[in-house]
């Protein structure tokens, strides 16, 4: 018996966007959705209510920061994560894996796993399959990922072949050491820039019993028609019957491409991160950008709100684009939690208007119409 199985509710009739129901030991919630991200246990500046009245029903947290502070053992104690940090719907953690690889030269990979020197302190550390998915175990998360090797764009071939091999064989490790019952693990296809690699990536992990299936190493700065192109093959392969899931994209036109690929779940950083440099993700501002740089000074005098029709907490509350450029400028963390509030409302309302729109038969209509 899985502790996560995907529940395919409608195939959009024109293309590969699915909505469906991902089951989790802590609810059930409609994708495709994204996943706000609390990498340090807590998505920044916003508390738990406030997620749940945004719509969030799963979360991110981040393996890595937490092995590194303040520790596995420490929120083991405490009850688990969603105890210790006071959320009670669904968490997935990372396996730490991006994070690692991305130190550069502070880290050196062999087939046992990767030793590094920790970014807070310097002291050596080292990450393995299996003790990334025991800290995961200890964290208590609802879906755990396999730990996997990311590799960087550009990468020669043979490097990214041996490269893959390896995720494979860890794939398999980190499946070997998942013990608990009431949490699930994802897979994650790699394959670099390479058709036939990413293929057989697919293709050998489908094979095996995750409970998920992840799309990594995407979005590591190539451009978008190659992404599109490897997330296309990437998914193709993979089970109908379990989920997809893109890593670490967050801005709505590569949403709304990995849904017409058919992915279900998607994370990242960016509305919460760009909210901290004070933009605002908007869908109807004249100049098309899709943002609004609230430093600018062209919102000085302006006493609408962020966007019209907009539910979110700023919107509602008539909190206007003069009062917020002012606390931007300011250094006030209110405009910075204003814009948060707004930027996490506004994706998981494109989100709910892609899945209608799936229902609906009426994707393709909806796609169309982003691009206007």
């Amino acid at each position: 018996m899985h502790a996560i199985t995907y529940e395919l509710i409608h195939k959009d009739k024109f293309s590969g966007a699915r909505a469906g129901i991902l089951h989790t030991p802590h609810g059930d919630f409609l994708t495709p959705i994204f996943m706000p991200v609390g990498t340090q246990a807590t998505v920044k500046s916003v508390s738990p209510d406030e997620l749940k009245d945004l719509g969030a029903g799963i979360i991110l947290s981040n393996t890595y920061h937490l092995f590194l502070r303040p520790g596995a053992d420490l929120i083991e104690e405490a009850g688990g994560l969603h105890k210790f940090m006071h959320w009670d719907r669904a968490i997935l953690t990372d396996s730490g894996g991006f994070q690692v690889f991305s130190l550069g030269e502070l880290r050196k990979i062999s087939e046992e796993g990767v030793t590094f020197q920790s970014h807070i302190d310097g002291s050596k550390k080292f990450l393995s399959p299996e003790v990334s998915i025991q800290t995961q175990m200890k964290l208590g998360s609802d879906i755990a990922m396999a730990f996997d090797e990311c590799i960087p764009y550009p990468a020669d071939y043979d490097y990214t072949k041996k490269s893959t091999q390896r995720t494979h064989r860890w794939a398999k490790r980190s499946l070997d050491a998942e013990t608990r019952s009431d949490q699930g693990v994802f897979g994650i296809v790699q394959g670099g820039m390479y058709q036939d690699l990413r293929e057989q990536s697919s293709k050998t992990l489908s094979a095996m019993d995750f409970d998920g299936f992840a799309v990594g190493g995407l979005s590591v700065g190539e451009p978008k028609d190659l992404m599109y192109q490897m997330l296309e093959i990437s998914t193709k392969f993979l089970p109908e019957d379990k989920a997809r899931y893109l890593m670490g994209v967050g801005t709505p036109d590569y949403l709304l491409e990995g849904v017409a690929r058919g992915v279900d779940m998607f994370d990242c950083v960016f509305p919460t991160r760009v909210a901290r440099n004070g933009l605002a993700m908007v869908s109807n501002y004249t100049s098309k950008t899709g943002r609004l740089v609230m430093k600018n000074s062209q919102f000085t005098h302006d006493h609408d709100v962020l966007e019209k029709n907009c539910q979110c907490y700023a919107c509602k509350n008539k909190f206007t684009r003069a009062y917020i450029r002012h606390l931007i400028r300011a250094d006030e963390i209110f405009g910075l939690r204003l814009l948060t509030l707004h930027n996490l409302f506004f994706l998981q309302n494109f989100m709910r208007q892609m899945r209608e729109s799936i229902l609906n038969d009426q994707f393709q209509s909806f796609r169309e119409n982003f691009y206007l």
